[in-house]
């Protein structure tokens, strides 16, 4: 059963990186969805997945920018522990996703800086333009979400 396991979570890394994950943080994507434990540390994640501490380090940067794993406490433990968060996918899609803020930003820092009355400023507001829409309609399909979970 453990094979399956571990067969389960590669597949789910190569998904998650023909999706667009770099194939370390797809690894430890995945290891974190599979994990048993209540949390790993990064040491653990660079054992199980044989690969090495810097991508390890590199993936956990990217997945807590993006809200899907957080740093827990834990008492008598000096090592840095992280968990998948809860509610970790609709946190994705959440306006607490800094990838998506630094998008939102960068396409407002963008258009003052192209001008106004240029074709770059044309896409880069319909970029910012996205972003605001979806970040004024995505907390009611999450609450949604979170309604049908609950109930």
């Amino acid at each position: 059963m453990l094979t399956d396991v571990a067969e389960a979570a590669e597949r789910m890394a190569l998904v998650l990186a023909q999706g667009g994950l770099q194939k370390a943080t797809a690894r430890v994507m995945a290891a974190f969805l599979f994990a048993e434990a209540d949390s790993v540390t990064a040491p653990e994640l660079s054992e199980q997945l044989g690969i090495s501490s810097g991508a390890v380090s590199g993936a956990i940067k990217m997945l807590s920018t993006v809200g899907l794993i957080e740093r827990v406490p834990v008492p008598a433990s000096r090592r840095e522990h992280y968990r998948l968060r809860d509610d970790a996918w609709a946190t994705l899609m959440s306006a607490q996703n800094g990838i998506i803020q630094a998008m939102f930003q960068a396409a407002e820092d963008g258009i003052e800086a192209a001008g106004e009355n240029t074709h770059a400023a044309g896409r880069l507001a319909e970029m910012r333009d996205f972003y605001t829409y979806m970040f004024r309609e995505l907390p009611a399909l999450i609450d949604r979400w979170r309604a049908q979970r609950g109930g």
